[in-house]
């Protein structure tokens, strides 16, 4: 009975919303004008609008000269504030809780303001879309007469105010959730939110094995490592043995492109879908529109303003910012963004490309800091990923992850990129490996290929197949297993690679 209440909302919902989703998608500039205005009416009752002029901002280029664009360490002294109890320093409406996420290079951990607009407006908005999206494809679908597994982190009590809470975004979507979708949703909250991770994932997979299981909310690497436990739990070949309903992955936080394979080995179906989100504490931004579509949609009502930095505009005294009329397809953007958690102007890290703006659909193709560029071959989280997927095709291996970072010169040596590399399969001779890696980075990165011309600055690829586990270690010494944490993929230092060293 309670099921069958439920699915009727949601049908209802589904109903009602898909017309405003294409009307926002329809008249973008309409919606991020009037979102622009609301955020700025907001703004006024805040310290960070008083000490900004807010009330004396008319349009965005009274914004842009009154507010420089931020970080995490321009906002910090606001942030630290609120989480002592102190409020309406960002955002006008009370703030109890912070997604914490991987820190900077002052902080292990930086903490986001999650207010209830937020969660209202477009966490829970942009999950409800996801669904509503997959329904309008699939109108036949299943999808929720059985239930969908969630995959998160945990969640602790802010120890500067025990009236406030931090913890990995997923755990805060979690705690907050309306009391329909744990209805519809395994496993229960106590375990979905446990700590320790390696204690959590067994008894994930205790707790839905025997459920019925349409769709997964989650990483990809966490969650491959539950379908591995699952499959010895049970002693079946695939997926479809223990969940045969199962028809959706929601996945984002890191490229999917390399996992791919691994995930149609555990799920042979046909049936199976997947659709990317771009969900990150900072806001949800992003969703692909059906299983079989290129790129993201922008979602543009999701109380977020979105203004675009060119990448060599990253770094200048007074750079170059436009906002969404003004977006060129193919060009290379670190995102800004402006929400109803009070992050002003804050450029979150991420760059994307745009492939169309007819709707405004976009990819993501890295970070502002995840590059290697010691000998100004630029090469991007974006190449890094495309290129070791097509070597893994080319040679029949199969990846779980991997770090790359910069081998510096040397006075009778030529630098170039190490690359240690965790296989599900590993290739049968890893020097063609290297090799057919060396050759997709030089068809994607002309930049690249000009620095390899003749071994002057960059030798071929040097790379090593670790052991699996190497990388999992490595996290849980970070205190980073589970959740949204990810190993970093590209680093323009050899920090991160030395310490990856230890575990090998």
């Amino acid at each position: 009975m309670k099921l069958a209440i439920v699915n009727s909302l949601l049908a209802w919902y589904f109903k009602k919303r898909m017309p405003q989703i294409e009307h926002a998608l329809n008249k973008p500039i309409e919606t991020q004008r009037q979102i622009f205005h609301n955020l700025i009416a907001k703004g006024i009752d805040t310290e960070f609008g008083f000490h900004h002029a807010f009330n004396s901002i008319k349009s965005v280029k009274d914004y842009q000269l009154n507010v420089p664009v931020q970080d995490y360490e321009t906002l910090k002294p606001y942030i630290n504030r609120t989480l002592r109890g102190e409020q309406h320093l960002l955002w006008p409406s009370d703030i109890q809780w912070f997604a914490k996420s991987s820190g900077t290079t002052s902080d292990k951990s930086k903490f986001i303001p999650v207010s209830f607009e937020s969660l209202e407006e477009c966490q829970f908005k942009g999950g409800r879309d996801v669904l509503s999206l997959y329904c309008e494809k699939y109108p036949n679908s299943k999808i929720f007469q059985g239930k969908g597994l969630l995959i998160g982190g945990s969640h602790e009590t802010n120890p500067l105010s025990e009236n406030m809470y931090c913890g990995d975004l997923s755990a805060v979507i979690m705690n907050n959730l309306p009391f329909w979708v744990n209805l519809l949703s395994t496993p229960k909250s106590e375990i979905a939110l446990m700590a320790n991770w390696e204690e959590k994932l067994e008894c994930i997979a205790q707790a839905t094995v025997n459920e019925d299981v349409t769709n997964i909310s989650g990483v990809p690497t966490w969650t491959l490592l539950l379908f591995k436990r699952l499959l010895e739990l049970t002693g079946k070949k695939n997926m479809l043995e223990i969940w045969p309903n199962l028809e959706l992955y929601m996945h984002g936080g890191v490229n999917f492109a390399p996992y791919r394979e691994q995930f149609k080995q555990y799920i042979p179906s046909e049936q199976m879908h997947y659709m990317e989100t771009y969900n990150a504490s900072e806001g949800f931004f992003g969703i692909q529109e059906h299983p079989n579509s290129e790129g993201m949609l922008l979602m543009m009502d999701y109380g977020i303003f979105y203004e675009f930095m060119p990448i060599a505009e990253i770094g200048k005294t007074n750079p170059t910012v436009i906002t969404i009329e003004d977006v060129v397809v193919g060009v290379n953007y670190a995102l800004i963004i402006s929400t109803n958690a009070g992050l002003w102007r804050y450029m979150i890290g991420d760059t994307i490309k745009f492939t169309d703006t007819k709707p405004y659909r976009f990819y993501i193709t890295g970070r502002t800091k995840l590059f290697i560029n010691t000998f100004g071959e630029e090469l991007m989280i974006e190449n890094a990923e495309a290129a070791i997927a097509m070597a893994c095709a080319e040679t029949e291996s199969i990846m779980n992850d991997f770090t790359a970072a910069p081998i510096y010169l040397q006075k009778d040596k030529p630098g170039g990129h190490e690359w240690i590399i965790e296989f599900e399969k590993q290739p049968f001779c890893l020097k063609q490996f290297a090799i057919q890696l060396d050759l997709k980075l030089k068809n994607l990165n002309s930049d690249y290929e000009a620095k390899r011309t003749g071994n002057m600055a960059i030798a071929l690829p040097m790379v090593y197949a670790c052991k699996p586990g190497v990388f999992y270690r490595w996290l849980k010494e970070k205190g980073k297993l589970g959740g949204q944490n990810k190993v970093p993929r590209l680093s323009n230092d050899r920090k991160i690679i030395e310490e990856i060293y230890q575990f090998l």
